[in-house]
């Protein structure tokens, strides 16, 4: 069956000649009368530009995925496609069980997560066009990983922009409602059920690796969640203070904290902006720190706001730091670029009065690639900072 067809503008056609897979609706001349799936695309000159996934509710309603038109979108071109994917995560299999096999845009599929935990897949479908074609992605999967089982989980806001269903299910084998993560030598438990996520953060994998590294002393992780960084941070720290504000959270983290023989770590349950300021007033230093808060800034209106908060929980904490202290700092809110970040990383740095140093900038690992011509694509700021006094 030929493919219907979509006319974008030459803005949009552009936009795609210049390496960037979205096209808008605002830049759509003519519409497919297709409902989602893949379309053909041209430019208003009536010049073939590609083959794309055709979204009718979104905002986003085309997303480039070939430049051949039209790309046969079947199961070899699939199995391919995401061959050429999973074969750039090799290397991480060495020291890691779990990774990110699809980044989406990054790994020119958009709006496809595929995130591995041992011998399972969590998949992330995230728009109309795609959803189409899970029956083949699925194959793919299966044939080119052998995993045991493939978790949908399509409970992410996004899908109800697509006007898709919120939900999570089974769509291969079966997926445990926990799974063991075995990490640069650090044990913890994935939850791809009801876990944040996919049912970890995979993407601050090598930063935990190489903060635990740096780690001495003292330490302390705010926002410790289910005790990630603190499991990194107390193989070299002698003591690691863990505080969320989640009870629940913290008892999967004493759980991580006993499956590696880790008794060095102290569990507080706090707001972490609270705690911080206690901590300040008592005159307590820690010699390594880790923030790494949840995204402040969930939308462009509320990066003000954001801005704010972040100054405020890095502030605070590099007063906690010792003389000669490191600390790892992190955002993982988009709209928060890297240049606002920095920026804001300065604000505190000068409000604290202290000498800090940035040692090291941090960013995704390379299983979650941020492409330069999609800074959608990339979200993930960090930064290592040393108090010189």
């Amino acid at each position: 069956m030929a493919m219907d067809l979509a006319v974008v503008s030459a803005r949009g056609a552009t936009r795609w000649q210049h390496a960037h897979p979205w096209i808008f609706k605002s830049d759509v001349v003519r519409f497919p009368s297709a409902p989602a799936g893949a379309v053909r695309v041209e430019d208003p000159r009536g010049r073939p530009i590609g083959t794309a996934l055709w979204s009718p509710a979104s905002e986003i309603s085309l997303r480039m995925v070939d430049r051949d038109t039209p790309a046969e979108l079947d199961q070899p071109w699939w199995h391919d496609r995401l061959a050429r994917a999973i074969a750039r995560r090799d290397d991480i299999r060495r020291h890691s069980s779990a990774c990110r096999l699809i980044h989406g845009e990054g790994d020119a599929l958009p709006s496809l997560v595929c995130d591995r935990y041992d011998r399972w897949l969590v998949v992330q479908l995230m728009s109309a066009g795609l959803d189409t074609f899970q029956d083949q992605i699925v194959a793919a999967l299966v044939q080119l990983t052998g995993c045991d089982g493939i978790l949908a989980r399509n409970d992410a806001a996004a899908r109800a922009r697509e006007e898709l269903p919120r939900e999570t299910t089974l769509l291969h084998g079966d997926v445990p409602r926990e799974i063991e993560v075995h990490e640069h030598g650090v044990k913890y438990l994935a939850a791809p059920w009801t876990g944040q996520k996919t049912g970890a953060f995979l993407d601050q994998r090598e930063n935990r690796h190489r903060i635990g590294q740096l780690a001495r002393g003292r330490a302390l992780d705010c926002f410790a969640y289910h005790g990630s960084f603190a499991l990194h941070l107390a193989a070299n720290a002698d003591t690691v203070v863990a505080v969320d504000s989640s009870g629940a959270a913290l008892e999967r983290a004493r759980q991580n904290a006993e499956r590696n023989a880790r008794a060095n770590i102290t569990f507080v349950e706090a707001d972490a902006f609270d705690d911080l300021r206690a901590r300040d007033r008592a005159g307590e230093r820690f010699d390594t720190i880790v923030v790494d808060p949840p995204a402040f800034a969930k939308n462009r209106p509320s990066l003000p706001a954001a801005i704010r908060g972040y100054h405020e929980i890095n502030l605070r904490a590099l007063r906690l730091l010792a003389p000669g202290g490191i600390m790892f700092t992190a955002s993982c809110s988009y709209h928060l670029t890297k240049p606002l970040f920095l920026e804001m990383i300065e604000g505190a740095a000068a409000d604290s009065g202290r000498r800090i140093a940035l040692r090291e900038l941090r960013t995704q690992p390379a299983d979650h690639p941020e492409l330069l011509t999609i800074p959608e694509s990339g979200y993930l700021k960090g930064a290592i900072l040393e108090a010189m006094d």
